[in-house]
Protein backbone atom coordinates (compact mmCIF):
# COMPACT_ATOMS: atom_id res chain seq x y z
CA UNK A 1 0.00 0.00 0.00
CA UNK A 2 1.12 3.37 -1.04
CA UNK A 3 2.02 5.80 2.46
CA UNK A 4 0.28 9.11 2.80
CA UNK A 5 3.09 11.46 2.51
CA UNK A 6 2.81 14.45 4.30
CA UNK A 7 4.12 16.73 1.96
CA UNK A 8 2.18 15.30 -1.37
CA UNK A 9 -0.87 16.07 1.12
CA UNK A 10 0.34 19.99 1.28
CA UNK A 11 0.60 20.02 -2.79
CA UNK A 12 -2.94 18.22 -2.82
CA UNK A 13 -4.34 21.16 -0.94
CA UNK A 14 -3.12 23.42 -3.90
CA UNK A 15 -5.65 22.29 -6.40
CA UNK A 16 -8.26 23.90 -4.31
CA UNK A 17 -9.25 26.59 -2.02
CA UNK A 18 -11.11 25.67 0.62
CA UNK A 19 -10.26 26.75 3.88
CA UNK A 20 -11.94 28.96 6.14
CA UNK A 21 -9.29 31.81 5.83
CA UNK A 22 -10.23 31.90 1.86
CA UNK A 23 -10.05 35.42 -0.01
CA UNK A 24 -12.57 34.61 -2.46
CA UNK A 25 -13.93 37.86 -3.63
CA UNK A 26 -17.15 38.38 -4.92
CA UNK A 27 -19.22 41.05 -7.03
CA UNK A 28 -19.03 42.60 -9.74
CA UNK A 29 -15.45 43.41 -12.33
CA UNK A 30 -15.46 46.39 -14.52
CA UNK A 31 -12.28 44.63 -16.64
CA UNK A 32 -14.01 41.22 -17.56
CA UNK A 33 -17.54 40.71 -18.84
CA UNK A 34 -20.28 38.19 -16.46
CA UNK A 35 -19.09 34.45 -16.44
CA UNK A 36 -20.83 31.55 -15.14
CA UNK A 37 -19.08 29.24 -12.01
CA UNK A 38 -18.43 26.80 -14.95
CA UNK A 39 -16.54 28.80 -17.43
CA UNK A 40 -13.82 29.14 -14.80
CA UNK A 41 -13.59 25.51 -13.72
CA UNK A 42 -14.87 23.51 -17.16
CA UNK A 43 -15.63 20.00 -16.34
CA UNK A 44 -14.77 18.19 -19.65
CA UNK A 45 -14.80 14.11 -19.68
CA UNK A 46 -12.38 12.30 -20.61
CA UNK A 47 -9.61 14.88 -20.13
CA UNK A 48 -6.48 14.38 -18.31
CA UNK A 49 -4.53 17.42 -16.78
CA UNK A 50 -0.63 17.93 -16.43
CA UNK A 51 0.94 19.80 -13.76
CA UNK A 52 4.93 20.38 -13.74
CA UNK A 53 5.81 21.29 -10.26
CA UNK A 54 8.64 23.14 -8.66
CA UNK A 55 10.17 23.07 -4.59
CA UNK A 56 9.26 19.92 -4.19
CA UNK A 57 8.90 16.18 -5.58
CA UNK A 58 5.08 16.16 -5.14
CA UNK A 59 4.58 19.79 -6.84
CA UNK A 60 3.94 17.47 -10.04
CA UNK A 61 0.46 15.73 -10.38
CA UNK A 62 -2.20 14.60 -13.08
CA UNK A 63 -6.13 15.55 -12.67
CA UNK A 64 -8.79 13.39 -14.15
CA UNK A 65 -12.34 13.72 -14.10
CA UNK A 66 -14.06 10.18 -12.90
CA UNK A 67 -17.69 10.98 -12.46
CA UNK A 68 -20.18 13.83 -13.49
CA UNK A 69 -23.20 13.55 -12.06
CA UNK A 70 -25.32 16.62 -13.14
CA UNK A 71 -24.24 19.56 -10.63
CA UNK A 72 -21.35 17.38 -8.93
CA UNK A 73 -18.53 15.80 -10.11
CA UNK A 74 -15.50 13.81 -8.92
CA UNK A 75 -11.66 14.31 -9.52
CA UNK A 76 -8.86 11.79 -9.00
CA UNK A 77 -5.25 13.68 -8.41
CA UNK A 78 -2.05 11.98 -8.55
CA UNK A 79 1.05 13.15 -7.62
CA UNK A 80 3.06 10.43 -7.35
CA UNK A 81 3.37 9.57 -3.83
CA UNK A 82 -0.62 9.55 -3.31
CA UNK A 83 -3.98 8.89 -5.04
CA UNK A 84 -6.93 11.60 -4.00
CA UNK A 85 -10.35 12.22 -4.85
CA UNK A 86 -12.59 14.99 -4.68
CA UNK A 87 -16.00 15.51 -4.85
CA UNK A 88 -17.40 19.28 -5.55
CA UNK A 89 -20.42 20.53 -6.84
CA UNK A 90 -21.47 23.88 -8.53
CA UNK A 91 -24.04 25.74 -6.52
CA UNK A 92 -25.96 29.40 -6.24
CA UNK A 93 -22.48 30.77 -8.68
CA UNK A 94 -20.21 28.77 -6.24
CA UNK A 95 -17.58 25.81 -6.92
CA UNK A 96 -18.23 23.52 -4.05
CA UNK A 97 -15.72 21.03 -2.38
CA UNK A 98 -18.04 18.47 -0.55
CA UNK A 99 -15.57 15.58 -0.26
CA UNK A 100 -11.97 14.40 0.17
CA UNK A 101 -10.26 11.09 0.24
CA UNK A 102 -6.84 10.50 0.46
CA UNK A 103 -4.76 6.95 -0.85
CA UNK A 104 -7.69 5.62 -2.87
CA UNK A 105 -6.25 3.86 -5.68
CA UNK A 106 -9.55 2.39 -6.94
CA UNK A 107 -12.86 3.72 -8.72
CA UNK A 108 -15.95 4.43 -7.24
CA UNK A 109 -18.60 6.98 -7.88
CA UNK A 110 -19.21 9.01 -4.65
CA UNK A 111 -20.81 11.86 -6.42
CA UNK A 112 -24.09 10.50 -5.04
CA UNK A 113 -23.62 10.47 -1.13
CA UNK A 114 -24.70 12.52 1.41
CA UNK A 115 -22.14 15.40 2.67
CA UNK A 116 -21.99 18.34 5.04
CA UNK A 117 -22.26 21.53 3.83
CA UNK A 118 -18.75 22.22 1.95
CA UNK A 119 -16.70 24.79 1.93
CA UNK A 120 -16.95 26.96 -1.65
CA UNK A 121 -13.30 26.95 -3.65
CA UNK A 122 -14.40 29.18 -6.51
CA UNK A 123 -17.02 31.91 -6.52
CA UNK A 124 -18.43 34.49 -9.57
CA UNK A 125 -19.28 37.17 -10.08
CA UNK A 126 -15.59 38.13 -9.56
CA UNK A 127 -14.01 41.55 -7.95
CA UNK A 128 -10.05 42.19 -8.86
CA UNK A 129 -7.85 42.92 -11.37
CA UNK A 130 -7.33 39.94 -13.75
CA UNK A 131 -3.96 38.36 -13.44
CA UNK A 132 -1.54 37.47 -15.98
CA UNK A 133 -0.23 34.09 -15.68
CA UNK A 134 2.61 32.63 -17.83
CA UNK A 135 2.23 28.90 -18.10
CA UNK A 136 3.71 25.93 -20.74
CA UNK A 137 -0.26 26.12 -22.11
CA UNK A 138 -0.06 29.93 -22.75
CA UNK A 139 -0.49 32.85 -21.14
CA UNK A 140 -3.83 33.73 -19.35
CA UNK A 141 -5.85 36.18 -17.55
CA UNK A 142 -6.34 34.81 -14.64
CA UNK A 143 -8.95 34.95 -11.27
CA UNK A 144 -6.73 34.64 -8.25
CA UNK A 145 -7.87 33.10 -5.00
CA UNK A 146 -5.77 33.07 -1.53
CA UNK A 147 -6.28 30.74 1.02
CA UNK A 148 -4.57 31.49 4.48
CA UNK A 149 -4.37 27.86 6.84
CA UNK A 150 -2.56 29.25 9.59
CA UNK A 151 0.58 27.24 8.59
CA UNK A 152 1.14 29.28 5.08
CA UNK A 153 -0.78 30.42 2.06
CA UNK A 154 -1.98 29.51 -0.81
CA UNK A 155 -2.61 31.51 -4.23
CA UNK A 156 -4.67 29.39 -6.49
CA UNK A 157 -5.48 30.92 -10.39
CA UNK A 158 -8.29 30.65 -12.43
CA UNK A 159 -8.75 31.15 -16.41
CA UNK A 160 -11.68 31.11 -18.17
CA UNK A 161 -12.15 27.87 -20.19
CA UNK A 162 -9.38 26.09 -18.85
CA UNK A 163 -9.81 26.11 -14.83
CA UNK A 164 -7.06 25.97 -12.31
CA UNK A 165 -3.71 26.83 -14.05
CA UNK A 166 -1.69 27.85 -11.11
CA UNK A 167 -1.11 27.23 -7.13
CA UNK A 168 1.82 28.60 -5.54
CA UNK A 169 2.11 27.69 -1.73
CA UNK A 170 4.20 30.03 0.87
CA UNK A 171 5.14 29.46 4.27
CA UNK A 172 8.10 30.68 6.18
CA UNK A 173 10.70 28.25 4.83
CA UNK A 174 9.84 27.34 1.47
CA UNK A 175 7.75 28.15 -1.98
CA UNK A 176 6.10 25.00 -4.08
CA UNK A 177 4.03 26.10 -7.35
CA UNK A 178 2.47 23.69 -9.75
CA UNK A 179 1.82 25.21 -13.31
CA UNK A 180 -0.29 24.29 -15.84
CA UNK A 181 1.49 21.96 -18.37
CA UNK A 182 -0.83 20.18 -20.52
CA UNK A 183 -4.55 18.94 -21.07
CA UNK A 184 -5.27 15.79 -23.27
CA UNK A 185 -8.88 14.98 -24.44
CA UNK A 186 -10.32 11.98 -25.25
CA UNK A 187 -7.66 10.27 -22.63
CA UNK A 188 -8.93 7.34 -19.92
CA UNK A 189 -7.55 6.63 -16.82
CA UNK A 190 -5.58 3.06 -16.71
CA UNK A 191 -5.27 1.57 -14.02
CA UNK A 192 -3.68 -2.31 -13.23
CA UNK A 193 -6.18 -4.73 -11.44
CA UNK A 194 -4.49 -8.03 -10.38
CA UNK A 195 -6.84 -10.81 -11.55
CA UNK A 196 -6.11 -13.93 -9.29
CA UNK A 197 -7.56 -17.82 -10.66
CA UNK A 198 -7.22 -20.96 -9.62
CA UNK A 199 -4.42 -22.81 -10.94
CA UNK A 200 -4.39 -25.83 -12.99
CA UNK A 201 -3.66 -28.13 -9.97
CA UNK A 202 -6.55 -27.56 -8.34
CA UNK A 203 -5.10 -26.32 -5.01
CA UNK A 204 -3.61 -23.15 -5.41
CA UNK A 205 -4.11 -20.13 -6.74
CA UNK A 206 -2.35 -17.79 -9.96
CA UNK A 207 -2.56 -14.54 -10.41
CA UNK A 208 -1.79 -12.02 -13.62
CA UNK A 209 -1.64 -8.23 -13.72
CA UNK A 210 -4.14 -6.58 -16.17
CA UNK A 211 -4.13 -3.13 -17.37
CA UNK A 212 -8.18 -1.34 -17.04
CA UNK A 213 -9.06 1.95 -18.50
CA UNK A 214 -11.93 3.56 -17.62
CA UNK A 215 -13.78 6.76 -19.28
CA UNK A 216 -15.47 9.08 -17.38
CA UNK A 217 -18.71 7.78 -15.60
CA UNK A 218 -17.29 4.56 -16.32
CA UNK A 219 -18.66 2.06 -13.64
CA UNK A 220 -16.32 -0.33 -12.00
CA UNK A 221 -18.69 -3.30 -12.05
CA UNK A 222 -18.60 -3.10 -15.68
CA UNK A 223 -15.42 -2.86 -16.67
CA UNK A 224 -14.55 -5.29 -13.63
CA UNK A 225 -16.78 -7.69 -15.28
CA UNK A 226 -15.57 -7.26 -18.81
CA UNK A 227 -11.75 -7.85 -17.79
CA UNK A 228 -12.70 -11.33 -16.05
CA UNK A 229 -15.10 -12.54 -18.84
CA UNK A 230 -11.92 -11.23 -21.72
CA UNK A 231 -10.22 -13.95 -19.27
CA UNK A 232 -12.30 -16.19 -19.58
CA UNK A 233 -9.94 -19.00 -19.97
CA UNK A 234 -9.43 -18.81 -16.11
CA UNK A 235 -13.30 -19.46 -15.72
CA UNK A 236 -14.63 -16.74 -12.57
CA UNK A 237 -17.34 -15.72 -14.91
CA UNK A 238 -19.76 -17.59 -17.08
CA UNK A 239 -20.73 -16.15 -19.99
CA UNK A 240 -24.11 -15.06 -18.88
CA UNK A 241 -22.84 -14.04 -15.39
CA UNK A 242 -23.43 -10.75 -14.53
CA UNK A 243 -22.40 -8.12 -11.92
CA UNK A 244 -26.07 -6.64 -10.28
CA UNK A 245 -23.98 -4.49 -8.05
CA UNK A 246 -20.45 -3.40 -6.75
CA UNK A 247 -19.58 -0.84 -4.14
CA UNK A 248 -16.73 -0.02 -1.48
CA UNK A 249 -18.51 0.22 2.03
CA UNK A 250 -16.49 3.18 3.51
CA UNK A 251 -17.99 2.93 7.06
CA UNK A 252 -16.30 -0.35 7.43
CA UNK A 253 -13.59 -0.45 4.65
CA UNK A 254 -15.28 -3.86 2.79
CA UNK A 255 -16.51 -4.25 -0.53
CA UNK A 256 -20.12 -6.15 -1.53
CA UNK A 257 -20.32 -7.38 -4.69
CA UNK A 258 -24.00 -8.90 -5.65
CA UNK A 259 -24.15 -11.24 -8.69
CA UNK A 260 -26.48 -12.73 -10.68
CA UNK A 261 -27.79 -16.72 -10.15
CA UNK A 262 -25.98 -17.71 -13.53
CA UNK A 263 -23.03 -17.52 -11.59
CA UNK A 264 -23.87 -20.28 -8.99
CA UNK A 265 -25.94 -22.61 -11.46
CA UNK A 266 -23.19 -22.12 -14.73
CA UNK A 267 -20.14 -23.00 -12.22
CA UNK A 268 -20.04 -26.55 -12.81
CA UNK A 269 -17.29 -27.11 -10.14
CA UNK A 270 -16.61 -29.14 -7.17
CA UNK A 271 -16.71 -28.00 -3.57
CA UNK A 272 -12.77 -27.38 -4.07
CA UNK A 273 -12.76 -25.30 -6.98
CA UNK A 274 -15.83 -23.61 -5.97
CA UNK A 275 -13.46 -22.48 -2.88
CA UNK A 276 -10.95 -21.71 -5.22
CA UNK A 277 -12.90 -19.71 -7.50
CA UNK A 278 -14.65 -17.84 -4.18
CA UNK A 279 -10.63 -16.87 -2.67
CA UNK A 280 -10.07 -15.75 -6.21
CA UNK A 281 -12.86 -13.06 -6.07
CA UNK A 282 -11.90 -11.93 -2.94
CA UNK A 283 -8.36 -11.55 -3.60
CA UNK A 284 -9.16 -9.38 -7.10
CA UNK A 285 -11.42 -7.46 -5.46
CA UNK A 286 -9.68 -7.51 -1.92
CA UNK A 287 -6.64 -6.14 -3.75
CA UNK A 288 -8.19 -3.49 -6.12
CA UNK A 289 -9.99 -2.16 -3.44
CA UNK A 290 -7.08 -2.23 -0.32
CA UNK A 291 -9.66 -4.74 1.70
CA UNK A 292 -9.49 -7.78 3.62
CA UNK A 293 -13.49 -8.31 4.03
CA UNK A 294 -15.41 -9.16 0.84
CA UNK A 295 -19.71 -9.76 1.17
CA UNK A 296 -20.83 -11.65 -2.23
CA UNK A 297 -24.70 -12.44 -2.14
CA UNK A 298 -26.48 -13.62 -5.53
CA UNK A 299 -29.34 -11.48 -6.77
CA UNK A 300 -29.64 -10.03 -3.18
CA UNK A 301 -30.00 -13.27 -1.27
CA UNK A 302 -27.21 -15.35 0.71
CA UNK A 303 -24.46 -17.08 -1.33
CA UNK A 304 -26.04 -21.13 -1.43
CA UNK A 305 -24.62 -23.49 -4.11
CA UNK A 306 -25.10 -26.78 -2.28
CA UNK A 307 -21.06 -27.11 -1.92
CA UNK A 308 -20.76 -23.85 0.08
CA UNK A 309 -23.16 -21.51 2.55
CA UNK A 310 -22.31 -17.73 3.72
CA UNK A 311 -23.84 -16.75 6.58
CA UNK A 312 -25.15 -13.14 6.94
CA UNK A 313 -22.67 -10.95 7.31
CA UNK A 314 -20.41 -13.39 6.49
CA UNK A 315 -17.71 -12.08 4.49
CA UNK A 316 -15.25 -13.60 2.10
CA UNK A 317 -11.72 -12.64 3.02
CA UNK A 318 -8.55 -12.09 0.40
CA UNK A 319 -6.26 -13.90 1.35
CA UNK A 320 -2.71 -14.42 -0.62
CA UNK A 321 -0.97 -17.01 1.00
CA UNK A 322 -2.07 -19.77 -1.49
CA UNK A 323 -1.15 -17.93 -4.21
CA UNK A 324 1.93 -19.73 -6.26
CA UNK A 325 3.20 -17.01 -8.33
CA UNK A 326 3.17 -13.40 -5.72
Amino acid sequence: MKKLISLGLIILMLFTACENNTNIPDGNNDNQDEYSIEDYFPVVENTKYSYQGEGNEFAAYTVFIDYINNNRFQTRTNNGGTETIKVYEFKDNQLVELYSRGETYFREDFTNREFQEGNAALKVPYTGELKQIVTPQGNFNAIEVIVENGQGTSTNYYAKDVGLIKSIYKDDDYEVSSTLAGIEQNIPLIQTVTLYYPDIDGVHLNSVDVQISFNTNDLTKDVIEKTVKDLSVYELFSINTEINELYFDENDESVHIDLTKNFIDEMNAGAGFEGLILQSIANTLGSYYGVENIYLTVDGNLYESGHISLKENEPLKADYSNVINQ
